[in-house]
């Protein structure tokens, strides 16, 4: 004879099973612990289908577990979070046959399922962030399509552009990180329930049936694999995508950065809020805030991106240190943090056209089209057209002048110096109205003809592209959540059916 300490009647423990499906208290509570018990609830659903557990005892054990479960959900509980820990107050509240529960079963199986469901659920969180992030810089292009500004490489001016080209470009380093999120969620999605500790069990249990329950699209393949192997390549690789996101974040906010030590400088930050804030001391600063702490935020999320390799490193398989649940989890906690403050800076910038074309007409960063023009329209070569356009240039600078005010006299004397002792006609080819116009920032980005440019009918068709993509994004977490949701509520509603 079996004897439980069951607390309440089977009736009340369903009504408290109804309380805790799967919005138990929020996706914020599902940790080991609430993990633990839908392992447990599947298990003795499935177990009891497929004559691994005595129907008779079924009822009871069911009951136990249901206690333990709303203990837990009490205001300041007790949540263990390990098996060893969670078994206990399963014999407490049913006795020692609860632990028939755990035929088959290691901690190895148990936790590595309830690491991949915690951090499936992060990873998710990670993907809607990243999406409302990209999505802000997506439509902040859109309205930039023809703001004209200075992009930089080498930390030096070097060509006009669209500032809309530029932030989508930006925006497609995010799309990469989208996709490798799509592409590590499926290898997070694999259940390891049923492998035991390394190489499976004499019971034959129903791996397919318990990863359904749990929202997973599949199972781990090799037992030896899902709980020695596999934990510790799925944090490595939510590392890697941490860390793509803190670099993205990072490298946008120091070019931004770059303004903030011109006198006059072409983006800002809208002031006040947590946007700015005024120096202690010096009354005329404005402490661009919230780029610094967004920057130190993507600095902590690339340190903590480090940890699982360098845990993982010399270890023989199967060792715990690069799994926890804690630090991972807040790896990608940290990522999210950084996009939320990304999206803000985006919010906040404050964009002069103007004062970017001022500064565009103030250097030489549409020279190069001078070269192009000699090549494209009179064969020149480029290096020769090269050469005349950098004398132009050093010419220039040593009169203090811009591309408004250089004499078109003194680039055709250039001109016939740079072709000197050559086959080509000493005389500019090219017309003052040509010449001017070839040094016109706006003119150069209307007229670009590559693929993937800034012009006009390429930024349509980009935007309309990363709109589509982020939409289809949007669905693809929609559908994974729902897919979660579903199969907890299935699993539910199975498992109540144990209590009558």
């Amino acid at each position: 004879m079996h004897h439980f300490a069951i607390r309440r009647p089977a009736a009340l423990a369903l009504a408290g099973l109804v309380a805790l499906s799967p919005q138990i208290a929020g996706a914020e509570q599902r940790d080991s612990f609430f993990w633990i018990g839908e392992i447990n609830k599947a298990t003795a659903v499935i177990n009891t289908e497929e004559g691994l557990l005595d129907p008779a005892l079924t009822p009871g054990i069911a009951a136990a577990l249901v206690r333990v479960l709303e203990d837990g959900a009490q205001p300041d509980a007790k949540r263990p979070q390990t098996v060893i820990s969670f078994e206990p107050l399963l014999i407490e509240a049913g006795g020692q046959d609860v632990t028939l529960l755990h035929a088959g079963r290691s901690s190895q199986d148990m936790l590595s399922t309830a690491r991949a469901a915690i951090l499936r659920e992060r990873l998710l969180a990670l993907a809607e962030q990243l999406n409302t992030t990209s999505r802000t810089m997506v439509e902040l292009a859109a309205q930039h399509v023809e703001t004209i500004v200075p992009n930089y490489t080498n930390g030096v001016a070097a060509q006009p552009n669209s500032y809309g080209h530029y932030l989508l470009g930006h925006a497609a380093g995010l799309d990469r990180d989208a996709q490798r999120i799509r592409e590590a969620y499926a290898r997070l999605d694999l259940s390891a329930m049923g492998t035991t500790v390394l190489n499976g069990t004499s019971w034959p249990l129903n791996r397919d049936r318990m990863a359904g329950y749990l929202g997973f699209a599949g199972t781990v393949d090799n037992a030896y694999d899902a709980a020695q192997i596999a934990p510790v390549d799925q944090a490595v690789e939510l590392s890697s995508i941490v860390a793509s996101v803190a670099l993205h974040s990072g490298t946008f906010i120091e070019d931004v950065m770059g303004q903030y030590g011109q006198t006059r400088p072409w983006i800002l930050l809208q002031e006040g809020g947590d946007n700015t804030y005024v120096s202690s001391a010096m009354p005329q600063k404005r402490n661009p805030g919230i780029l610094n702490s967004t920057r130190s935020d993507a600095s902590e999320a690339l340190t903590l991106a480090m940890g699982p390799a360098l845990q993982a490193h010399n270890l023989p398989p199967g060792m715990s240190d690069a799994k926890s649940t804690g630090r991972n989890g807040e790896m990608v906690d940290k990522a999210v943090e950084v996009l939320e403050g990304l999206n803000d800076i985006l919010g906040a910038l404050a964009i002069n056209p103007d004062r970017a074309m001022e500064e565009l007409n103030g250097d030489w960063t549409a020279s190069q089209e001078l070269a192009d023009l000699l090549m494209r329209e009179h064969g020149m070569p480029f290096r020769v057209g090269h050469h005349f356009a950098s004398e132009i240039v050093t010419a220039a600078r040593q009169d203090g002048l811009g591309p408004l005010d250089f004499p078109y006299a003194e680039a055709q004397r250039i001109y016939a110096e740079a072709v000197e002792g050559t086959d080509y006609p000493a005389d500019l080819p090219i017309t003052e109205d040509a010449f001017r116009a070839a040094l016109d920032p706006a003119a150069i980005i209307r007229a670009r003809a590559t693929a993937g440019g800034p012009q006009p009918a390429e930024m349509e068709r980009m935007i309309a592209a990363a709109r589509d993509r982020l939409t289809a994004q949007d669905a693809w977490i929609a559908a994974r959540r729902d897919h979660i949701e579903a199969s907890l509520a299935r699993l539910d509603a199975d498992f109540g059916k144990l209590l009558n």
